[in-house]
């Protein structure tokens, strides 16, 4: 099941499915000798890779030398890329599709969160509709739409326009928009059925002939052809486009006729007659469907009662013409016979149908065009696959046959399966999306937190999934968090641990991360990263760029060290390149307060021991007793301002009290006030109950060094009061 963020597992997801057969992959490492030993790495991505190192021995012979040159030093590196299913996409573009569905993906997420708090069912209502924004958006990113013909002067014998190659991935995506979104065509579904088909018969078998492929052997055989008529297969491939209900493709190819030149009109008006009369019919057939054909062919009737009307009559007309008289005077047998065919397709002739088609896919939709254009229900549609598989059996279905099957049947969990194995977690964690529009059973079967599954849902399992092939890889685990953020059980706690994951030392990577932490409020990540980073840079020579990134992360107990150690630093030398040395990483600290390892006071502490030395200097050079008071009291003063300090830190008062013994014991009186002398024995007495606790770090001291300075403390009271 889905690890959790405490697991100590270092994946991110640890999901073991049941494997029942091994998958054998075969490497061809390209040495001659056996390899001495291999080593297995996971690279970028889905990538494998496998090291072979070959003996590392000496040659003894010119033989062995040039074996040697062959294999090359080292060995062979071999790298296994694991792909899943037909996915036809490179991983450039795969990349490209991740991060175009991450925007419509988030504001999808973001219209169900408005939804929620504003007390509305989001599957109610207008719900369908946001889906369906949604889903046109991914389908721009999976394909280009049909483009028309740019030609001002169209090509008669061009059947099959060039446009853009159709993808699996958004031929499955347009059947899950069409069955599970989108609640204009569900009144004629089958007719989108039929544009389906239009759009992807090409991808419905890879191995076997589809009506597609005969077209375009057909129309390469056009440009030799003078009396098409005469040929078998241009019959065959107008019988096989009208099974489909290509009505613009049949009315081109009927007119291609050899009576439509006007040498022929005369001897064959009668066979031009028919000809015409059938492309007639064909294009006034009648289509339960809203919008126009593209074309303007076929008669298109938005509700069922005129729809039954018109084909009732277009259907007397169509046998009408079949038991017409004028067959007997046509003396073209091949027309003869190919119209009859197309008539009989027209009635919805089962044999003529079978025939026509090359796959079952394509006999399924000429039973719904000819024989059950009222077909309705996902129930009645796959009763009727069943029947065109028996009628067209394959020795192979691809990706998208199974699909289509799994939708039909009702099956979530086939749907979900083949999704997964074809297209790979993209599809499936966007695919969700879909599947739940409409359907309350479908969203109670993905929403259902399961035990063994860790006691989350199917949903946020496949989301977790997607979010891991985000994260393991360099260009796109910026966009794992916008899934991952959408997981409520599991989500955070593997986004704390992809942030963690990410390296500190790249600049825009770290901003990233602090990015992405500020914008799901995950401030004590942030925090930690920044930590991590402050460290980092510190033990790498940028001490102030460590200092910086430690004050954003508020560390107080490491700032605080690296104050006791600059304060060590300036303490033991007091030349300005000393304090030179350190004065930019004082600058950075002098500003935090109180104990965060605030360094104001090194300014005046500098100046302080500089009044010290001073002092010392002029006591052994013997100078008047004047000079030296002023001296000294200039020195003290600097004292009472650093105890006074709110930013001195209190470990350093008894350093700075031992320092000034000097000051505290002046030979001939005190240099203290009574004020100044009890303002310091506060301080020392706050420092013995500071003590107590346990958080106190002890200065580097002599042992009786407390008990000087409060005698001294003591006697200057005593001589200031004295001297009143």
């Amino acid at each position: 099941m889905p690890g959790r963020a405490s697991d100590s597992s270092t994946a991110l997801i640890s999901f073991v499915p049941e494997v029942k057969d091994p998958v054998v992959y075969h490497l061809h490492h390209g040495l001659k000798s056996p390899p001495s030993s291999i080593s297995v790495s996971w690279s970028r991505g889905n990538v494998l890779r496998v090291a072979f190192f070959r003996h590392n021995a000496t040659p003894r012979s010119g033989s062995d030398a040039e074996r040697t040159e062959d294999e090359g030093s080292s060995g062979k590196v071999v790298e296994l890329r694991f792909c899943s299913g037909d996915w036809e996409f490179d991983e450039a573009r795969r990349r490209r599709v991740a991060y175009g569905s991450v925007h419509a993906f988030a504001l999808l997420q973001s219209q169900r969160s408005v939804l929620s708090t504003s007390m509305m069912a989001p599957h109610r209502a207008d719900w369908w509709k946001h889906v369906m924004e949604f889903s046109k958006c991914i389908s721009e990113l999976l394909g280009g739409a049909r483009h028309p013909s740019l030609s001002i002067i169209e090509n008669p014998r061009m059947l099959v326009k060039s446009s853009d190659e159709p993808t699996y991935s958004k031929a499955a995506w347009q059947l899950l928009e069409m069955f599970y979104v989108d609640n204009h065509s569900f009144n004629w579904l089958p007719e989108r059925f039929v544009d389906w088909l239009a759009d992807y018969d090409r991808l419905i078998s890879k191995t076997e002939m589809t009506i597609h492929s005969r077209l375009v052997a057909l129309q390469n055989k056009l440009v030799n052809l003078q009396f098409v008529e005469d040929d078998p297969e241009c019959w065959e491939g107008i019988a096989s486009a009208l099974t489909v209900g290509w009505l613009e493709m049949v009315v081109k190819l009927l007119r291609l006729h050899g009576s439509y030149q006007l040498d022929q009109l005369d001897n064959r008006e009668t066979e031009n007659g028919l000809v015409e009369a059938v492309a007639v019919l064909v294009s006034t057939m009648p289509r339960l469907r809203p919008d126009a054909l593209s074309g303007g062919f076929g008669q298109c009737l938005s509700t069922k009662p005129d729809f039954i009307k018109a084909w009732e009559k277009w259907r007397g007309q169509v046998a009408k013409l079949d038991c017409s008289g004028f067959w007997l005077r046509c003396e073209h047998r091949q027309t003869t016979d190919g119209l009859k065919r197309l008539l009989q397709i027209l009635l919805g002739n089962v044999e003529s149908l079978a025939a026509a088609a090359c796959h079952w896919m394509e006999l399924f939709i000429a039973h719904i065009l000819y024989i059950r254009p009222l077909t309705m229900g996902l129930e009645a549609m796959y009763s009727l696959t069943q029947k065109c598989i028996q009628l067209k059996p394959t020795s192979h279905d691809n990706n998208l046959m199974r699909l289509i099957l799994g939708i039909l049947g009702d099956n979530t969990e086939v749907v979900l399966a083949e999704c997964l194995r074809s297209f790979g977690p993209w599809m499936v964690a966007h695919a969700m999306e879909l599947l739940t529009a409409k359907n309350h059973q479908i969203e109670l079967l993905l929403h259902e937190e399961r035990y063994n599954l860790g006691g989350i849902s199917i949903e946020e399992l496949h989301r977790l999934v997607y979010a891991q092939v985000l994260a393991s890889h360099a260009l796109t685990w910026q966009i794992a968090p916008i899934y991952l953020a959408s997981c409520p059980k599991q989500g955070l706690g593997l986004l704390e641990i992809v942030l963690y994951r990410q390296p500190v030392q790249h600049n825009q990577l770290f901003l990233k991360t602090l990015e992405i932490c500020n914008l799901y409020e995950l401030g004590n990540i942030g925090a930690s990263i920044m930590t991590i980073a402050g460290i980092h840079h510190w033990k790498h020579g940028r001490k102030g760029l460590g200092v910086f990134w430690l004050q954003q992360a508020h560390d107080e107990v490491r700032l605080g060290k690296i104050a006791q150690q600059l304060f060590e630093s300036v303490g033991k030398s007091l030349s300005d390149d000393s304090f030179r040395q350190w004065e930019g990483l004082v600058e950075l600290l002098e500003h935090e307060n109180r104990s965060a390892g605030g360094l104001e006071f090194l300014h005046m502490y500098r100046e302080f021991k500089r009044s010290l030395q001073k002092l010392q200097n002029e006591l052994h050079a013997g100078i008047q007793d004047e000079i030296l008071l002023d001296a000294a009291r200039q020195a003290l003063e600097l004292l009472i301002l650093l105890m006074k300090n709110p930013s001195t830190p209190q470990r350093f008062w008894l350093p700075l009290l031992h320092d000034s013994l000097i000051l505290l014991r002046w030979r001939d009186h005190s240099l203290l006030s009574v004020s100044q002398a009890n303002l310091l024995l506060s301080k020392l007495q706050e420092l013995s109950l500071a003590k107590l606790h346990p958080g106190f770090s002890e200065a580097d001291l002599p042992p009786q060094a407390l008990s000087s300075v409060r005698l001294a403390l003591a006697t200057g009271l005593g001589r200031a009061m004295l001297r009143g």
